[in-house]
């Protein structure tokens, strides 16, 4: 096999505009893409899930995300970092779920296991169509996922885009939220404009890993928070829904444990 290293932003004269680009590609590698990163990319790879990687799409103390382009198209990779920055915004309720898979002082593991979390909770949000990118292959702490966007940029997340009809997005936000508690039985749990994609005009939720089963005991609390972030939003936008109706249009009074 050649060179792992060689796999992640390619040295090559084209690849680059100067030396400068160059360097910061290198930076970015040193950060992220660690020998056992290379080598979980070097398997995607030869799985078929991508060529190359192209360029950051965004990247944070947890983790990037990276567009890369194959024969089937564009696709996001996101890789976390393996370390405990990952883990210091993890809520209490998921990461008692990580904890029977992995020892807290075992960050590989713990993140691997966070990696196939967010795969499964984008598959089920996917199989109840809510617009979230469609999950293809995964491995240890790297994520390949549909690429949002067009060919010349990543769509912006939603605090970044201009809505120019913010009633629409409430009802389509309601559609979505409806759905992932109806029928893929799910509160996303960390819902804002920060992490919703604005594409075509429509909105796509990303960032699923924390998302909780509706009939959780903390179900209820977690989506009237999301659903009083999007109702202080949307008031900003011109638009104004209460907290507590938008929380029921999303479906909120049939979540949380059922009684026996």
């Amino acid at each position: 096999m050649s060179n792992p290293e060689e796999l992640v932003f390619p040295t090559h004269k084209e690849r680059f505009e100067d030396r400068r680009k160059e360097g910061e590609h290198r930076k970015l590698q040193d950060e992220f893409f660690d020998h056992s990163t290379l080598l979980a990319i070097s398997r995607l790879m030869s799985q078929g899930e991508f060529d190359s990687i192209d360029y950051p799409i965004s990247t944070g103390k947890e983790g990037g995300v990276f567009r890369a382009s194959g024969a089937a198209g564009f696709r996001a990779v996101k890789v976390y970092r393996i370390g405990n920055a990952v883990f210091r915004r993890i809520p209490a309720y998921a990461l008692e779920d990580l904890r029977r898979e992995a020892s807290e002082r075992n960050y590989g593991r713990l993140v691997a296991a966070w990696t196939r979390r967010e795969h499964t909770m984008l598959q089920r949000m996917t199989d109840a169509q809510v617009r979230v990118p469609q999950p293809y292959g995964r491995l240890r702490n790297v994520l390949v996922m549909e690429f949002i966007g067009t060919e010349e940029l990543p769509a912006p997340p939603l605090q970044e885009a201009e809505v120019e009809d913010p009633a629409a997005l409430y009802h389509e936000l309601v559609q979505q939220m409806h759905r992932m508690t109806h029928d893929a039985h799910l509160v996303h749990g960390d819902l804002s404009p920060y992490n919703i994609l604005w594409h075509e005009g429509h909105p796509v939720i990303i960032d699923v890993a924390q998302a909780v089963s509706s009939e959780h005991p903390q179900a209820r609390a977690l989506l009237a928070r999301d659903t009083a972030n999007f109702a202080r939003y949307l008031k900003r936008l011109g638009f104004d829904v209460g907290p507590e109706e938008f929380f029921a249009a999303a479906g909120g009074e049939s979540v949380g444990p059922k009684e026996t």
